[in-house]
């Protein structure tokens, strides 16, 4: 048995429930990820997790940061002002 590497740039559909953006994706690669995971080292799974977190940053700031607020603003509502 070889492994391929599946195309990273494979396009899916996204949708966006409840203020979360989720991918469509086709239950073969669900099923792929999973295995994955499951056989992963702690320490994969854990890079895997800062890298995903980092692209999940990059998007927000490419669609210009929405939902942010100024450090002045959050800090007064923090400190009741």
């Amino acid at each position: 048995m070889s492994a391929q590497p599946t195309d990273s740039t494979e396009p899916y559909e996204v949708i966006h429930l409840g203020g979360e953006a989720a991918a469509i994706v086709p239950l073969a690669d669900l099923r792929r990820l999973r295995a994955v995971e499951r056989h992963a080292t702690a320490q994969a799974r854990e890079d895997a997790e800062i890298e995903a977190t980092l692209a999940g940053h990059d998007d927000w700031a490419r669609a210009g940061r929405p939902g942010a607020r100024t450090h002045d603003d959050v800090m007064a509502e923090l400190l009741g002002q």
